[in-house]
């Protein structure tokens, strides 16, 4: 019964089944505490300011129901974005922990690349998202110079990401789970 098991996961694997192949979704979990309690702890409390950006629930529920292919495009898409919003030349302007904010920008860029290895490189990108990052960027950080109180509003909007992320990641992974019960009995 193990053989048989494991060469099915395999044929899997052939079928192009990303998720059971991709071993990053293992830690991706372990990764996403870290990155959470990051972000929530490099600076003070998160602020109360709305997003001049409303946030983009409807673009996680439509990739909710895109296949895994996608869904793990736009996980990496989102990390990539997401670490690109904290490029911006003035982070001088704020006063967060400066070694918790490496580390946490040092695990996005690990999950990124982990997630790249799963992804094809030619993969098409989901251009909703890259309009929302825009639009958050130009403005919060470009139209108020970097300001403190728009860097705030950056911290909050990526803590809210990495939550959905998160939930995405589980949902993934459990649809797999499911799969493979699915043919397996």
């Amino acid at each position: 019964m193990i053989i048989w098991t494991c060469l099915l996961a395999f044929l899997l694997c052939i079928a192009g089944t990303p998720v059971l192949c991709c071993d990053c979704l293992r830690h991706y979990g372990h990764l996403s505490n870290a990155s959470l309690t990051l972000v929530q702890t490099m600076g003070g409390q998160l602020t109360d300011q709305e997003s001049p950006v409303p946030f983009p629930y409807k673009l996680y529920k439509y990739i909710r129901n895109a296949k895994v292919d996608k869904q793990l495009v736009f996980i990496r898409d989102s990390l990539e974005l997401i670490a690109g919003l904290y490029r911006h030349d003035n982070l001088s302007s704020i006063t967060w922990d400066t070694d918790k904010t490496e580390h946490f920008l040092m695990i996005l860029h690990r999950q990124e690349d982990e997630l790249k290895s799963c992804v094809s490189t030619h993969s098409r990108k989901v251009s909703a998202l890259r309009k929302y990052y825009r639009k958050l960027n130009k403005s919060t950080l470009y139209r108020t110079g970097g300001g403190p109180a728009s860097w705030e509003i950056i911290r909050k909007e990526t803590k809210k990401h990495l939550v959905q992320l998160d939930l995405l990641v589980g949902f993934v992974v459990e649809s797999a789970a499911d799969s493979i019960c699915s043919v397996s009995l």
